[in-house]
Order: C-alpha cells, then sequence, then structure tokens
C-alpha cells in the first residue's frame, strides 16, 4: 500500500484537507500542515472546534468544505478512520493518507477499491523530505 509509485503519485496533487489540524504548533498535525503549505500545497484545516487556525479558515467536516479535495490528510485516532474515509469517499477525494500510528486496514481496503489511493501509518512530511532530497525539483 505504501509504496513509492503511489506516494509520488500523491504528493503530486496539491489541495489538503488536514483532519484533526490542531492550533497548537507543538502538534505535528500544525508544523506538519504548515511545512506542506510552505511548499506549495493548498491546506485546509478540518476541526470542528475552529474557525481559523494559522489564519487559514477551518471547517466542520469534509462535507462542509465547497471547493475540490484531493488529499485527506488523517491525524485522528484509528477508530475515527472508517468515517473519515467514508466522508473522503462522499467527496471524491483522490487519495488519504494515514499519519504514523493512524492505521485501518477495513477503511485502507474500501477507499482502494473505490480507486482511492490510500497510504497508511507513514508521515507526509517525512516522504516529501526524502523525495525532495532526491529530486529538488519536487
Amino acid at each position: 500500500m505504501n509504496n513509492l509509485d503511489t506516494i509520488k503519485h500523491i504528493l503530486q496533487m496539491k489541495t489538503i484537507a488536514v483532519v484533526g489540524f490542531s492550533p497548537n504548533e507543538q502538534r505535528p498535525s500544525h508544523y506538519v500542515s504548515i511545512y506542506l503549505k510552505q511548499h506549495g500545497y493548498r491546506i485546509i484545516p478540518v476541526n470542528p472546534g475552529h474557525k481559523k487556525i494559522a489564519g487559514m479558515n477551518c471547517y466542520p467536516t469534509l462535507e462542509s468544505i465547497n471547493e475540490p479535495i484531493d488529499i485527506v490528510d488523517i491525524f485522528r485516532r484509528s477508530e475515527f478512520v472508517p468515517s473519515i474515509v467514508d466522508s473522503a469517499l462522499l467527496i471524491d477525494a483522490k487519495a488519504i493518507w494515514m499519519q504514523d500510528s493512524v492505521i485501518h486496514k477495513d477503511a485502507a481496503i474500501k477507499a482502494r477499491k473505490e480507486g482511492v489511493f490510500v497510504v497508511m501509518d507513514d508521515c507526509i512530511l517525512r516522504q516529501h523530505k526524502i523525495l525532495k532530497a532526491n529530486n529538488p525539483q519536487c
């Protein structure tokens, strides 16, 4: 599932909804998202407890976002993944990225059966840095 071709393909997409984006700058969801924004990605925070995070409009759900989403980046516990994947499928996301320690095989299989690219239990920032080091054009 986490093969290099899939990772490269996903990282070419540009609009990322970050589910579980925290306003706390010390949290991975925050600094990973800011890193991605600084590298040309459009970041859309998803957190029902906030209207804005880091100056960006924040949405309560994936379904409340009024523009197409390429990647749904999940920073929530694994038990929440099935409903997030269902929402990602409803909005026709092209990819789902489950961050480190976020694992739900059944939800991943369901997404893949619908033609959605999936990475599970990996860090999008780390993979971006690895690819950028190997190809500075990224």
